[in-house]
């Protein structure tokens, strides 16, 4: 990316309205952790490949806890990014999808997933040499 470019992105992240993700105040800075944290990328992620059931969801997600699953969903449920549908049946049958503001997320954070998943390599080559320029 270069110079121009950085800067002209930068430059969007402040709008007529004020908001400046810098600012310690700004909402934006909240969505960002939702948005942005592990288990929100990955639910989000998932929920951009199809529908899901929350158990479903939770295979689907490997290693997350019942409880964090629960608080990101509503947590992304409650910032607009996702869509719980309550079936009225027994047992309770629930459905997660995205909303369109979710599946605009998604979209940003399936790239930098993807991206984080192809420079593993990369990533794990740094940290070796790191690892072996520090004096024990």
């Amino acid at each position: 990316m270069s110079v121009s470019s950085k800067e002209d992105t930068l430059s969007k992240l402040f709008d007529e309205r004020g908001a400046d993700v810098y600012s310690r105040m700004c909402p934006s800075r909240e969505v960002l952790e939702h948005v942005t944290s592990r288990w929100g990328v990955l639910v989000l992620a998932a929920l951009s490949e199809r529908t899901y059931r929350f158990s479903e969801l939770r295979r689907r997600v490997d290693g997350v806890s019942e409880k964090m699953l629960a608080q990101t969903l509503q947590t992304l449920e409650r910032d607009g990014f996702v869509l719980r549908r309550a079936f009225p049946v027994i047992p309770p049958h629930v459905e997660y999808s995205l909303t369109a503001l979710g599946a605009e997320a998604a979209e940003l954070v399936v790239q930098l997933a993807a991206w984080a998943q192809h420079r593993v390599p990369d990533v794990l080559a740094a940290r070796e040499a790191a690892a072996g320029g520090q004096v024990s």
